[in-house]
């Protein structure tokens, strides 16, 4: 792996004898976007053996017509969400608010109105009415609500709306004094509007708009009976408006996954070192039938994707040995990443760990307990993989003759073969489609994809959607640590989530500023936070003891809510290899068998405090989404204090939490109290989730964090005071 380097609606005036307030959409917050999915792009034409699908999962979605810039009476721009100028789909998952904003404007004093029209793979959905920041932006906003799995698209309509140009107009003019007799042409043209609204109004409407209409044309009635039964009519002809000059925009795509693509909780493991001990004290190979005993375990943590590095056969030629010696010992059993040899290659299965059906057999063990099993997609070969024989096309060979080994300078891997994309491309890309549809074939819907950033991204955004129109439940993890614009990109590109410089953010200012980051690319990259890997075992958990590994638990299953843990995590592994950041005797070029059971027993296992994160992610909706994070201030450079709200529930969670795995810290902390759903001047109780204690909080707290107790709370909002 590369280390790398509030805004008020534009609702209709009140009639002036008793105001009402159109039954218009909260407006969205225009901070952060929230999280939306792409599943997958809208498709260029690739080399490929044979043409994409339209769209992914194959549901029709063509782009109607889009006028000409000199035929759109009203000016529409800037739609957010929007990927690369609506080349590839945004991202949301079924159940999901999506915030929807447009900056819209028109000439003039009259009113102008903005809806977003939708459709899915099943048909239209009802217009969302937009309403205005109001304040000189030009900035519209709605929020829509994808329920089903699969591709959307949605545009923004402006249009004149003649009852609220009216309905201001002639509250102006009466503030201003004028009568009845200055009000003629006002009131005959609010007649004709209502006229029109008879057959746009529901049918239980139709009778208050008649009335109404009847009521402005009875020139004998006082002026306030002729206008106030049509003034009343704000909040229904705001929902169902009179249109005038509707334009239209472009209309964008939407990839809409299942809710797991946002909110999941994975748990790496390598089945080789689940065996059995033979009769001389020997720990031999693990199987997928001993490895499946671990996965009740697994569940009772809480994580409900269990993930297995590659289960393809080692490569012979060039085998690594322990800790990444360059000469394999006899016995060794190399590295699950060197993957083919003469016993197959990315379609087979590793002899010692089984067969193909022990494989399922081990998936439906895993979904009985709740599980999800994720593969590892790596797309390289060890130098003895069929396809380096039947295929060197798809190498790249050296000027002596040779093909070129991956490299990292300084850093070498003898011991694997990169692909070339370039020479083949069209069998090379049918190859792979096969291989990956194989997988989903024998229940895999979830890939962990090993270093995605060293291929070309328009391969990737070619799979994904070929994938995806086979198997639209199928997710992709993008395990790039790489720098942030492929990162990004591979993300606009279709993949379902990525990992991120998680691992690397050590401070409260670092991780608040880059959360914030992740928070506004939300509409196409979602993160995934890993404390540790194979590969990286970082210097605060080197050192700072059981607190950190606490630390660091919290912030993960908090800040996303997507998180995982590499086996061994749970035990406080923190040995580093030598001027490494990674373990010593390190799992991917040896077995490491774990005495899960005793430590445990013995109270040396982090398990049952990674079962209590996970089952507050589990009680508390606001922690499945990420565009809902919000940080408050802390007086303590060492405290970060954060929250999330679900908009739907009202579930709240605070979260403080210190950095300090050694010391006692006091904190002083400021809450956004709008954020939580409160005015300034309330109080509200919160229960520690953690430690059952119960507290009064306002605006301003107090809190006290002692690592060797409780190094964060973890609050839920229970009521407002």
């Amino acid at each position: 792996n590369d280390e790398p380097m509030r805004p008020q609606p534009a609702a209709p005036p009140a009639a002036p004898s008793q105001p009402t307030s159109p039954a218009a959409p909260r407006p969205t917050q225009p901070t952060a976007p929230r999280p939306t999915p792409p599943g997958a792009p809208r498709p260029t034409p690739p080399a490929a053996p044979r043409p994409s699908p339209p769209v992914v999962a194959g549901a029709d979605i063509s782009t109607r017509s889009i006028e000409s810039v000199s035929e759109r009476r009203f000016p529409i721009g800037d739609i957010r969400p929007t990927i690369d100028g609506g080349l590839y789909a945004a991202k949301a998952v079924v159940g999901e608010h999506v915030p929807v904003s447009a900056v819209v404007y028109r000439e003039g004093h009259d009113a102008l109105g903005c809806v977003v029209t939708w459709r899915g793979p099943d048909g239209e959905r009802p217009a969302a009415r937009m309403t205005s920041a109001d304040d000189g932006t030009g900035r519209w906003h709605a929020t829509i609500q994808p329920d089903a799995v699969g591709a959307w698209e949605f545009a923004v309509e402006a249009f004149s709306d003649p009852y609220l140009t009216w309905h201001h107009a002639v509250l102006a003019k009466i503030e201003a004094g004028q009568g009845a007799e200055d009000l003629v042409n006002d009131i005959a043209r609010a007649a004709t509007v209502l006229d029109r609204a008879v057959a746009i109004v529901p049918e239980e409407h139709t009778a208050a708009v008649k009335a109404a209409a009847a009521a402005l044309r009875d020139d004998d009635a006082p002026l306030s009976a002729r206008i106030e039964p049509a003034l009343d009519l704000a909040p229904v002809l705001w929902a169902h408006p009179v249109r005038d000059l509707v334009t239209t925009s472009e209309h964008r795509p939407l990839w809409v996954d299942r809710t797991r693509a946002l909110f999941s909780a994975w748990y790496e493991m390598f089945p080789r070192s689940e065996g059995d001990t033979d009769a001389n004290g020997r720990v031999k190979h693990g199987t997928f039938a001993t490895a499946a005993r671990r996965l009740p375990a697994i569940a009772q943590m809480g994580f409900d994707i269990v993930y297995l590095p590659p289960i393809h056969p080692i490569g012979k030629v060039n085998r690594k040995g322990r800790n990444n010696s360059l000469r394999a010992a006899p016995g060794d059993v190399g590295s699950p990443w060197a993957i083919g040899s003469s016993e197959g290659g990315h379609d087979a299965i590793h002899p010692e760990l089984g067969t193909l059906n022990d494989l399922r057999t081990f998936i439906a063990r895993a979904h009985d307990a709740g599980l999800e099993v994720a593969l590892d997609l790596a797309l390289q070969c060890a130098p003895d993989h069929p396809w380096v024989g039947s295929h060197p096309e798809w190498f790249t060979t050296m000027p002596d003759g040779t093909i070129a080994y991956a490299e990292n300078p300084p850093k070498k891997y003898q011991d694997i073969y990169p692909l070339n994309f370039d020479n083949d491309p069209n069998g090379i890309r049918t190859e792979i489609r096969r291989v990956v549809l194989h997988w989903v074939a024998q229940g895999i819907k979830v890939f962990r994809v090993d270093n995605p950033h060293t291929k070309p991204v328009n391969f990737w955004h070619w799979l994904i959607t070929e994938v995806k129109a086979v198997d639209p439940d199928v997710l992709f993890l993008a395990e790039a640590f790489t720098a942030p614009p492929m990162m990004h990109g591979l993300g606009r590109a279709g993949f379902t989530q990525s990992y991120t410089y998680f691992t690397w953010r050590n401070t409260p200012a670092e991780m608040r500023e880059y959360c914030e980051e992740l928070v506004a690319g939300a509409d196409h990259m979602r993160p995934n936070f890993w404390p540790t890997t194979p590969d990286i075992l970082p210097e605060p958990l080197q050192h700072a003891g059981p607190a950190m590994f606490k630390i660091r638990a919290i912030l993960a299953s908090m800040l996303s809510p997507s998180w995982g843990i590499y086996s061994g995590y749970e035990l406080y592994e923190n040995i580093n290899r030598p001027g490494a950041e990674e373990l010593l005797d390190n799992e991917k070029y040896e077995l490491r068998p774990r005495a899960w059971a005793a430590r445990e027993a013995a109270g040396e296992s982090l398990a049952p405090y990674l079962g209590a994160l996970n089952a507050i992610r589990g009680r508390h909706r606001s922690l499945h989404w990420l565009a809902n994070l919000r940080f408050h201030a802390s007086d303590n450079p060492t405290v970060l204090c954060f929250s999330k709200r679900d908009e739907d529930s009202g579930d709240t969670i605070i979260v403080a939490v210190s950095f300090d795995p050694q010391n006692v810290q006091w904190a002083n902390v400021s809450l956004d109290m709008p954020a939580l759903g409160f005015d300034w001047h309330q109080r509200f109780t919160i229960r520690d989730e953690l430690t059952g204690a119960v507290f009064d909080w306002g605006e301003h707290n107090a809190v006290r964090l002692d690592p060797y107790v409780e190094p964060a709370h973890i609050l839920s909002v229970q009521r407002a005071g």
